[in-house]
């Protein structure tokens, strides 16, 4: 295995970033964090929305006087393109795109729509990457705390001959430059995200939860304790990875669970669900996902019930029981 490149805050310097304007389109959970980040770090920030979006009041109460996004990108020498995947498309090019100039700095939390070709930036704009590996609350609290979270970074067009110091630069201004900044592509980045969002993060650990609960209340046991069993308790042993690893969690357990999980796991997660993983992220590659998804129009109507269905499941029900008893 290739050792990864990682920058830390010695590699990185601020100075790309004076003088200019950084424009944050977006203020939601990543968009809030970046820009309360930048503006601390002593940086100009702008943070561009729609009056009736939810986010205006809040950014006011942040302090910020929010601009219209056309505004925003217009004032921006750097801007952070900081919207939902599903609508950054549409939100580019009627409002940024318009505004953007030779000499300019697209950055993107997600490869997700340049990586697909939804957004084809000019070539006269640095267009790069800069993405935190955690949710914008955790970026911020690091940050407050004196500490950063992980980011990615890239480089998809340099037109400016700095780009990456350009990115560096605003990885350092949200913290992440303490904790270190591996180097990536957008494809890269991409790809790998989707995989882990489907494959462990979100879809694999769901229905592992859900069949393991099946499983159990199909043959007879009590859902309160199957819940407590295949969900509740998960949260220790994800924490236990986190601090130490997967050894290190192993270490933790007892004997038993250690011989049960090294010689049982296996069979469950076997081949065929890594051949399966194996399928996804073809799809991913292919675009057969981003089809099904942002290139779908009907795809929001898709995801409500997707969502309802999930809602309805007796894990949910039971869940939801847990919690009004205080259980959990």
């Amino acid at each position: 295995m290739s050792g990864a490149k990682v920058y830390y805050d010695s590699d990185a310097s601020l100075e790309p970033l004076r003088n200019k304007t950084i424009a944050v389109i977006g203020y939601g959970s990543q968009g809030r964090a970046q820009a309360l980040n930048l503006r601390d770090s002593g940086l100009k920030v702008v943070v561009g929305l729609r009056s009736e979006g939810r986010s205006f009041e809040q950014a006011r109460s942040d302090g910020f006087e929010p601009v219209p996004i056309e505004v925003a990108a217009e004032k921006g020498d750097v801007i952070l393109m900081l919207v939902p995947d599903v609508p950054m498309a549409e939100v580019y090019s009627r409002y940024v795109e318009p505004h953007l100039r030779p000499g300019k700095t697209l950055v993107f939390a997600h490869g997700y729509n340049v990586h697909f070709g939804r957004i084809k930036p000019p070539k006269d704009v640095n267009v790069v990457l800069v993405a935190p590996k955690s949710p914008g609350p955790l970026l911020r609290q690091k940050f407050l705390e004196g500490r950063g979270v992980p980011a990615l970074v890239a480089v998809h067009n340099d037109a400016t001959g700095d780009a990456k110091s350009i990115a560096l630069a605003v990885a350092k201004g949200l913290g992440c430059t303490r904790a270190g900044v591996i180097e990536t592509t957008f494809a890269e980045e991409t790809e790998t995200d989707l995989l882990g969002e489907q494959a462990v993060l979100v879809g694999g650990v769901m229905e592992l939860i859900k069949k393991g609960f099946e499983v159990l209340v199909e043959s007879g046991y009590q859902p309160e304790l199957a819940y407590f069993e295949v969900c509740n308790e998960l949260k220790l042993i994800v924490d236990l990875i986190y601090s130490s690893g997967i050894t290190g969690m192993l270490r933790a357990v007892s004997d038993t669970a250690k011989y049960g999980g090294l010689t049982v796991g296996p069979k469950i997660v076997d081949d065929r669900v890594k051949e399966n993983m194996r399928a996804a992220l073809r799809a991913i590659k292919s675009g057969e996902f981003e089809r099904s998804w942002t290139g779908n129009p009907r795809a929001y109507e898709e995801l409500e019930r997707l969502m309802r269905e999930m809602e309805q499941h007796p894990i949910e029900r039971v869940g939801r029981e847990l919690r009004a008893k205080g259980l959990l």
